[in-house]
């Protein structure tokens, strides 16, 4: 397995740093749940929107082990929920979150002033990424 290259990286970023569909899949009682969310990549880190009191958030609460499938690449990291999206900590990625987002980010669908309106960030720690028929073994740490 190789740390994260430049060559890796950047197709990280072609792929996933704009709005981007991944599929998080966290446990609870040994039962594995997935679901599709939209999804921001940057610097090792993908970012969601989310309800700080759903499903997926009070399953990464119990654990943190998160898998994602996303086009073409499967990994591993950890979720932590950085809370509401409009406090202050957040400012710098919820800015980015509103210009990745902005096709659908005000369609009613957020509620800003639910201060259980966070943003889950999932640091990965290893994964798989395809690119033309040649697997990369990545390890994020």
């Amino acid at each position: 397995m190789e740390t994260l290259t430049a060559k890796t990286e950047r197709i990280m970023n072609e792929r996933f740093r704009k709005d981007s569909v991944i599929a998080p899949a966290t446990t609870e009682n040994n039962l594995p749940f997935v679901r599709n969310v939209n999804a921001y990549y940057e610097s090792g880190s993908f970012y969601i929107i989310t309800h700080g009191l759903s499903n997926k958030m009070k399953q990464i609460e119990k654990n943190s082990t998160v898998a994602i499938c996303g086009e073409w690449f499967t990994a591993h990291g950890k979720g932590m929920n950085l809370g509401y999206f409009g406090k202050a900590e957040n400012q710098e990625i919820a800015e980015k979150l509103k210009n990745v987002f902005t096709a659908w980010i005000d369609n009613g669908h957020n509620d800003f002033s639910d201060e259980n309106t966070c943003i889950l960030r999932i640091d990965l720690t290893d994964g798989v990424l395809l690119s033309h028929g040649t697997p990369y073994e990545i390890s994020f740490s």
